[in-house]
């Protein structure tokens, strides 16, 4: 059975001492599920804290995440950070193309691609997100949307497709409150999934988590859906209870 992964996207939140607090409750409730097997968790952490959360989560079985990573490998871009920087650290995942960096940063499908294929190099496993935005969803335009930006992905990174995670974040649905039905949320990872399918034969290795407004309470409606493989956690990742929550289903 292919492990659920539930990865905690903290976006710009946190501090010292409430990063230490947060993962400290995590940890002591995460034995459990840990031991299950059938759960991976990680945390994607604002880049000031990934030495930080770095020592804090050293042997718990929780894995350290970067929310973004650079298209460039080395030289004068101030303020980029590179893979083989993250690499340094003990990265293990980087979100790439997470709707907030596409919409404020203009993050296009090739600059997507080229940061996917940065992490690759290096070791880093990118989660690769899409989704399409409300009046996307009205006009009929989710496959459509969903398939380019993947198809991006695909085309710069064919060969070693199978060592991503892709998230699947219906723009609507994030931070809002709303969340996509288990249906709706099923009906895009398994077009994600056939899309996959075309491009490798290790389709079905490849983690395909939901990433619109995950909580507590629609975690075990969604992550019984065949295709949803996990979730990319933002608000609730920053309460303890409610990401153990989540965790706790994963684990079953």
């Amino acid at each position: 059975m292919k492990q659920k992964l539930i990865a905690g996207n903290w976006k710009m939140n946190g501090g010292l001492a409430a990063n230490e607090a947060l993962l400290h409750e995590v940890q002591q409730g995460l034995a459990h599920a840990l031991a299950s097997k059938h759960a991976q968790v990680a945390v994607c952490v604002p880049a000031v804290y990934l030495s930080q959360v770095q020592r804090l989560v050293l042997g718990s079985g929780i894995d350290l995440g970067a929310q973004d990573v650079s298209a460039h490998e080395h030289g004068a871009y101030t303020g980029e950070i590179s893979a083989a920087m993250l690499k340094d650290f003990a990265v293990r995942y980087a979100i790439v193309g997470h709707s907030e960096r596409r919409q404020y940063h203009a993050e296009t499908d090739a600059h997507v691609a080229l940061k996917v294929q940065r992490a690759l190099s290096t070791g880093v496993t990118p989660i690769v997100c899409v989704g399409e935005t409300l009046a996307e969803r009205e006009a009929g335009m989710t496959e459509v949307v969903v398939k380019r930006q993947l198809a991006a992905v695909i085309r710069a990174n064919g060969h070693c497709i199978s060592e991503i995670v892709v998230a699947y974040e219906p723009v609507w649905a994030i931070g809002t409150g709303q969340t996509a039905s288990p249906e709706q949320a099923q009906a895009v990872h398994a077009v994600l999934r056939a899309q996959l399918k075309s491009s490798t034969v290790h389709a079905d290795h490849v983690h395909i988590l939901y990433g619109g407004s995950m909580n507590a309470a629609n975690a075990v409606e969604l992550l019984s859906q065949p295709d949803i493989d996990g979730g990319l956690i933002g608000g609730a990742a920053l309460k303890a209870a409610d990401f153990l929550a989540i965790i706790a289903v994963a684990a079953r």
